[in-house]
C-alpha cells in the first residue's frame, strides 16, 4: 500500500471538527484494515463522529498504533494550495491535516497492512479516533465503553514529530472562571455589585499564581495563561456576570484535581471554576525498553539517532495511556510539529515513507514478526 497516496486520499476527505463528521474517513481506513484481515469495530459518540478500533489478535499484550481523524478549521488566511487537494509539490504534500495527522494515520494503516499476513506472536491494534482536536472526545468515549479498547502493552501515537521519538507531553487543564454580581444602572453603581471588578481581581491574582511542582527535565514546569475575558452587557449597567478562560499546561507530577482545589482556595468564594478540558500529561522514562526499541527502529530507517524529546501539544495519549494501565507511550509521526494548524499545512513525502518503515520495524520488534 502506498502511504503517500493514502494520505492524499484522506486529506481530500473534509473532517474539520466539529462541522464535518469523521465517519467517511473512518469507513475508508476501516475497509482497508478489514480487507487485510483485521477485526474492525466502529464507535460513535455523536452522529457521524466515528472512531474505530482494528485488532489482530496475538498471545500477548498488543502494540497499539493510535491517532485521530479530525482536523482543525482552515482559518481566515487565504491558502496558496487547495486545502483539500492533497497536492504534491517540491517533495511536500499539502492540505489540511497533512501533518496533523492524516499522514500519521496513513503510515500506520500502511504498516498494519504490510504486516497483515505475517505471523505475529503478540497482537496489533489500531485506535483511530474522532474528536481529538476539541479535547480527546473520541478517545474518552472509547475509554468509557466497556471492552472497546481491549488490552495493550505499549503504544505509538502518530502525531507530528518529524519522525523523532517524543516520550512526553504536557497535560491541559482549561477552566472557566465565573464571577457574579448584582446589576444596577450605571449612574448608580453603589446599588449593584460589579462582577467585572471581581473578575479583574481574579485575573491579577492569577498573574501572581505560582506552581509548587519541580520542573520535569524534558517538559519543564507547568504554565498558566488567561486567554479570554468577557463581562457586561452594555456600558451603562453594572455587570452581574463575567467569565475568564484559563489555559493551564501541566506536567505529570501535577494532579489536576488537587490543582483545581488549590485554585479554588486561592481565588476565594467570589470565583466559580468549571473545567472545560481536563487531560493529564504523559511521560515515559528514557530508559524504558520500549523507548529504546523505538529509537533503534527509527535510527535504522532514518540514519539519525536523536535523544528522546517532548511535545508542547497534548495527544490522545492523555486518555489512552491511563486507560491501558499506564503503558509506555511514544509519540512518533511523519508530520511537522511547526505546521500544526497552519495555513498551507504540509508534510514531507520522504517522512511519510520513513514512518511506514519505522512502524513496521517497531511492530516486528514488539509483536515478534
Amino acid at each position: 500500500m502506498n502511504a503517500v497516496e493514502l494520505t492524499r486520499e484522506l486529506v481530500r476527505i473534509d473532517t474539520i471538527n466539529p462541522v464535518s463528521p469523521e465517519r467517511p474517513c473512518a469507513e475508508r481506513v476501516g475497509r482497508l484494515l478489514e480487507n487485510a484481515g483485521f477485526a474492525v469495530a466502529k464507535y460513535e459518540f455523536a452522529p457521524g463522529r466515528t472512531s474505530l478500533v482494528a485488532r489482530r489478535a496475538g498471545s500477548g499484550p498488543a502494540l497499539c498504533f493510535a491517532g485521530h481523524l479530525d482536523t482543525v478549521p482552515l482559518g481566515a488566511a487565504q491558502w496558496k494550495h487547495e486545502p483539500f487537494g492533497g497536492e504534491l509539490s517540491g517533495g511536500n504534500l499539502y492540505g489540511r491535516g497533512s501533518s496533523d495527522m492524516k499522514s500519521g494515520i496513513a503510515a500506520m494503516v500502511a504498516a498494519a497492512v504490510e504486516l497483515a499476513h505475517k505471523p505475529l506472536r503478540k497482537g496489533l491494534t489500531l485506535v483511530l479516533v474522532a474528536g481529538e482536536e476539541t479535547g480527546c472526545e473520541g478517545a474518552a468515549h472509547l475509554a468509557r465503553t466497556h471492552g472497546a479498547l481491549g488490552e495493550a502493552g505499549a503504544m505509538i501515537v502518530g502525531e507530528p514529530t518529524g519522525n523523532a521519538p517524543v516520550i512526553g507531553h504536557k497535560g491541559a487543564l482549561w477552566l472557566r472562571a465565573r464571577t457574579r454580581g448584582i446589576t444596577a444602572h450605571g449612574s448608580m453603581p453603589e446599588k449593584g455589585e460589579n462582577a467585572v471588578v471581581k473578575a479583574a481581581r481574579a485575573v491579577l491574582a492569577l498573574s501572581e499564581f505560582r506552581f509548587h511542582a519541580t520542573p520535569d527535565p524534558l517538559l519543564g514546569g507547568p504554565t498558566l495563561n488567561v486567554g479570554t475575558f468577557h463581562g457586561g452587557l452594555n456600558v451603562n449597567s453594572v455587570p452581574d456576570e463575567a467569565s475568564i478562560g484559563i489555559d493551564i499546561r501541566t506536567i505529570p507530577a501535577v494532579r489536576h484535581a488537587e490543582l483545581r482545589r488549590e485554585l479554588e482556595r486561592y481565588l476565594g468564594p467570589d470565583v466559580e471554576l468549571t473545567p472545560l478540558v481536563d487531560l493529564e500529561g504523559v511521560r515515559t522514562a528514557e530508559e524504558d525498553p520500549f523507548v529504546h526499541a523505538v529509537r533503534e527502529a527509527v535510527a535504522a530507517v532514518t540514519g539519525e539517532r536523536s535523544a528522546p524529546g517532548a511535545a508542547t501539544y497534548f495527544t490522545d495519549a492523555s486518555v489512552l495511556t491511563p486507560a491501558y494501565g499506564g503503558i509506555p507511550t511514544v509519540v512518533l509521526g511523519p508530520g511537522e510539529m511547526a505546521l500544526c494548524h497552519q495555513t498551507d499545512e504540509y508534510c514531507r513525502v520522504q517522512r511519510v515513507e520513513q514512518a511506514v518503515a519505522a512502524y513496521v520495524e517497531i511492530a516486528r520488534a514488539w509483536c515478534g514478526a
